[in-house]
C-alpha cells in the first residue's frame, strides 16, 4: 500500500460515496485511475459497508472467561450469524472472549444477557462480565448486521417463545427471527 492508497482510504473513510472524479482530483490521478486503484483495493485489503448509528441502542462488552479452545470454537459457531452480535475477540489472559454486543434498550439487553440464549448460558463459559457501554466516541457507526428476510427460527436454535423474557415483553426477540418485535 503506498502514499496514493492510503489517501484513497482516508477519503473513502470520510465518505464512503465519494465519486471516483473526486478521487482523482485530491489524489491526482484520472477518474479511470482512480477507480481501477478502489478496485484493487476492493481486492484484497479494503471492505465498504453501510454502517449503522448506535447513537439510539444499547451497547454492552460481555468478558467471558471460556473453559478451553473446544468449547470457545463452538460459542463462535453457534453465534456466527447471531445480529446482535458486532464483534468476538479472542484475546489471551483471564478472559478469553470479548464481544460487543447491541439491543434497542436496557430491558432488551438484560435479557439477552441473562436469558438462555445469551452468551452466558454457553456450556464452557466460567465467568462472564458484562460493561453496558455509556458513550461511543468519535464515530458511532458501527457494522451491525440487518437481517431482511426473517427466519422461522433463530441462528442460535433457541426459540424466542420459550424465554420468559419474550413471553413477558421484556425483550423484542432475535431481529434474524418472525417472532422479533423490533425495528430491525
Amino acid at each position: 500500500m503506498d502514499e496514493k492508497d492510503r489517501l484513497i482510504l482516508s477519503l473513502m473513510q470520510n465518505n464512503g460515496r465519494i465519486s471516483f472524479s473526486e478521487i482523482g482530483k485530491v489524489v491526482g490521478l484520472t477518474a479511470m485511475g482512480a477507480k481501477k486503484r478502489v478496485e484493487k483495493l476492493l481486492k484484497d485489503k479494503v471492505k465498504i459497508k453501510a454502517l449503522l448509528n448506535t447513537d439510539k441502542l444499547q451497547l454492552a462488552m460481555i468478558a467471558m472467561e471460556v473453559e478451553n479452545s473446544d468449547y470457545l470454537r463452538k460459542i463462535l459457531n453457534k453465534f456466527q450469524n447471531c445480529p446482535r452480535i458486532i464483534r468476538f475477540f479472542v484475546t489471551t489472559g483471564s478472559y478469553n472472549l470479548f464481544a460487543i454486543i447491541f439491543a434497542e434498550d436496557y430491558k432488551s439487553l438484560e435479557s439477552v444477557t441473562l436469558e438462555k440464549c445469551s452468551l452466558r448460558a454457553q456450556e464452557g463459559v466460567r465467568r462472564y462480565e458484562v460493561y453496558p457501554i455509556r458513550e461511543v466516541y468519535y464515530e458511532p457507526f458501527l457494522d451491525i448486521k440487518v437481517v431482511a428476510n426473517k427466519q422461522d427460527g433463530t441462528p442460535c436454535g433457541i426459540s424466542c417463545s420459550s424465554c420468559k423474557s419474550y413471553t413477558e415483553a421484556r425483550c423484542l426477540g432475535c431481529p434474524a427471527s418472525k417472532m422479533y418485535k423490533g425495528k430491525f
